[in-house]
């Protein structure tokens, strides 16, 4: 099914997706149950997920990654827009709870920088602010992997939060960790995005509910051709 053979546990990894991977590995079954009914309270973003899984069914290009896929609701509500989705994350912690949440649904381990897709076999890629926890400098190498893996035609969907600065929290949930999220200026990510070869098709910047710190932007994407425009 266009999947090749994941990178091994034991694999060195930059340190960056070592303590984003012990993070999210330290607070998975948490962050499931905190988030579990997010998606109720986001008409925008269902509203953009919507239009991705209308643009990839009409091209009939199969199958969509949700890359970063946490404990997968996202992958799940994707399943229900009638997609064939599977779910790619860098932390074992969170794959393990999102196949004990979502038994019928496919979840694999994997890192962004490097994912253990074939060339050009999904018709479209979700990455659900995952890209966040990406440094800058390693951006364009994540977008390049991104448009590798998408077909001719394919689509892809980021969202991620507004600003240029980093957020670093050493607890969540009670528990002791090390995350730093990066705010994204959505320029940037569109030039970035068009470098790869990826051709912005809309976009959508909200500002922040209560509880949140930052506007929160989406960008819908497509690899227009074989080859690098």
């Amino acid at each position: 099914m266009g999947l090749t053979a994941p990178v091994p546990d034991d694999a060195p990894v930059p340190d960056f997706l070592a303590t984003t991977r012990a993070g999210y590995d330290t607070i998975a079954a948490d962050y499931a149950e905190h988030f579990r009914a997010e998606w109720a309270d986001l008409p925008l973003e269902r509203g953009m997920y919507g239009a991705f899984a209308e643009l990839v069914r009409a091209a009939g290009s199969g199958l969509v990654a949700d890359v970063g896929c946490g404990p997968g609701q996202l992958t799940a509500h994707l399943h229900t827009l009638g997609l064939d989705v599977l779910g790619i994350d860098l932390s074992a912690g969170m794959v393990a709870v999102a196949r004990r949440d979502h038994p019928d649904l496919r979840f694999h381990l994997g890192s962004m920088t490097a994912l253990p897709i074939a060339d050009g076999v999904l018709g479209g890629l979700v990455a659900n602010y995952s890209i966040i926890h990406i440094p800058p400098e390693v951006l364009p190498t994540v977008f390049a992997e991104f448009r590798r893996v998408l077909a001719p035609g394919g689509h892809l969907l980021v969202a991620f939060q507004v600003g240029e600065d980093i957020l670093h929290l050493s607890s969540a949930f009670g528990r002791d960790i090390a995350l730093d999220f990066r705010r994204l200026m959505p320029e940037r990510v569109v030039e970035l995005l068009e470098r790869a070869g990826l051709s912005v098709q809309a976009r959508l910047r909200r500002e922040p509910r209560p509880h949140e710190r930052s506007p929160q932007a989406m960008l819908l994407a497509r690899r227009s051709s074989g080859r690098r425009e």
